[in-house]
Formats: C-alpha cells, structure tokens, sequence
C-alpha cells in the first residue's frame, strides 16, 4: 500500500483512528478524563493508533502533529461536560 503523501489524507486518517479509538472506548476516556489521567489510562490504545498511522503517512508529514490534533479534539474535547479537574 502506497503511503499517504497529503496533509488532507493524513489528517482524515489522524481523526478516523482518533474516532475509532473514542467510538470503542468512551467509557474509558470518561473515566480518564474525569480522573486526570486519560493519557495514562489510553497510553496503549494511543500508540497503538499511533503505529497504524505512522506506517500509513509518508515521513515528511510527521512534524504536523495531526495525529496529536486530532486525539485531543476528539477524546479530550468531545468530554469537555466531563468533570474533572483539567477545567
């Protein structure tokens, strides 16, 4: 397969693994949220999203940080009504 060379393509495949990973873990990332600690209670399924979009995306579209964008747009953002102590 032939790795993704746009930065439109990369980020639609940051925030399809980052969707992936808040649609099968919500009540974890809740839990994270609220607890202050979602990086460390999602650290396996983050890089696990990580490598997969690592192997897909071409290098020279690394240092855009999409991945990171999009995992806190979609699992720390989407639980801003979560209380916790991060706000």
């Amino acid at each position: 397969m032939a790795l993704i060379e746009t930065e439109e393509a990369a980020r639609r495949l940051a925030r399809a693994i980052s969707s992936d990973l808040a649609l099968y873990n919500e009540d974890k990332i809740a839990e994270g949220v609220r607890n202050d600690n979602l990086f460390e209670v999602m650290a396996e399924e983050i890089q696990e999203g990580r490598d997969l979009y690592d192997s897909r995306v071409a290098p020279h579209l690394m240092d855009r940080n999409l991945y990171d964008r999009a995992i806190v747009d979609l699992l720390v953002r989407s639980k801003a009504h979560v209380q916790s102590p991060m706000w």
